[in-house]
């Protein structure tokens, strides 16, 4: 595990099977108020890396969710063929173009963003591997590690979901140029994937779990029931120094020091394309709003979960889609 990274959440709700429940109260406790003479500059600017031919919806979902969750500037790096869907459905961010169908290359200028989102949309093109890589090595070498939130440094978050974690799964020996700090937010078949790429490659032992554990790494769950998963999770989180949002109905987030925390917002009818998304975004905007890693993934949880609770209310849980989240999302 690398070490840096700074995770000052606070512990408040209610003790469930070694997990803490996520109330009103935590949320209040972690909230910042925002000074009255900052200026856009002051909170950070976040890094989109989403999209592909045929999947912008994706990056649109991601960079609309940033630009709600109070951080100074976002910048979309899409594909070039892409780059007017995000000037007309987010006119407020930047926009860096990709010469190439999908992620293919680096956005000039990596030092300015204080938070990195990757992978919704990107797909598993052999050149957006190669970017994939290249980006983690960046960073790794930089040695840019979590944010503290103490000192206002800018040190970058990065938040890896979808195809990132799909092609991170598919070669294995990313593991280890993933910066302490990291945010992990695969849904439940990501999170099989990851654990079977990690337990597969040694990068998380057996033993962490217990020799029950499942012996055919092709089977689709690593795991033989939700105590060993959480094991699991909690093992590969403290070997890569990351925290793992792992989505789902009362979303999990676990910390490197083995702390988790059981999220109760949210409804069935979140289960939509696209709902992954806004989180991604969200939680990348609370990082370079000023958040350590572990805080802006509990805050960014309980209001993507929140706003999911507005969307119910209004279009009811069959009816309501990823974009009726986004346009209900309030932070505060």
């Amino acid at each position: 595990m690398k070490s840096g990274a700074s995770y000052n959440c606070c512990t408040s709700g209610s003790d469930i099977t070694g997990c803490v429940t996520v109330q009103a109260d935590t949320v209040r406790q972690l909230l910042r108020p925002r000074d009255e003479n900052a200026h856009k500059g002051t909170y950070g600017h976040t890094l989109i890396v989403a999209g592909s031919v045929g999947m912008m919806g994706a990056a649109v979902l991601c960079t609309g969710a940033a630009l709600k969750s109070g951080c100074g500037l976002v910048t979309a790096h899409v594909p070039s063929a892409g780059r007017d869907v995000i000037h007309i459905t987010n006119p407020s961010a930047i926009v860096s173009s990709d010469p190439s169908p999908a992620f293919a290359v680096l956005p000039d200028d990596m030092g300015r963003y204080s938070s990195i989102a990757v992978g919704p949309g990107l797909g598993k093109r052999p050149e957006t591997v190669a970017a994939l890589k290249m980006l983690l090595e960046r960073i790794s070498t930089e040695r840019v590690l979590g944010r503290t939130g103490d000192d206002g440094a800018r040190l970058r978050t990065l938040v890896l979901d979808a195809d990132a974690l799909n092609i991170i799964a598919s070669c294995p020996e990313m593991f280890c140029e993933i910066p302490s700090g990291t945010v992990f937010t695969p849904h439940i078949g990501e999170l099989s994937r990851l654990v079977r790429a990690a337990l597969s490659c040694g990068f998380i032992s057996r033993d962490d779990a217990d020799e029950n554990i499942a012996s055919d790494m092709a089977d689709a769950r690593p795991w033989t029931d939700d105590a060993q998963k959480v094991r699991l999770v909690k093992s590969l989180s403290r070997r890569s120094g990351s925290v793992i949002v792992v989505k789902g109905a009362h979303t999990m987030t676990c910390a490197p020091d083995g702390r988790c925390f059981i999220n109760m917002t949210g409804n069935p009818g979140m289960a939509k394309g696209g709902s992954g998304d806004i989180l991604t975004g969200l939680i990348a905007g609370l990082a370079a709003r000023g958040y350590d890693s572990l805080s802006s993934a509990v805050l960014g949880v309980w209001f993507h979960g929140l706003a999911g609770d507005r969307a119910a209310a209004e279009r009811g849980e069959e009816s309501m889609n990823a974009s009726d989240i986004l346009a209900t999302i309030r932070i505060g």
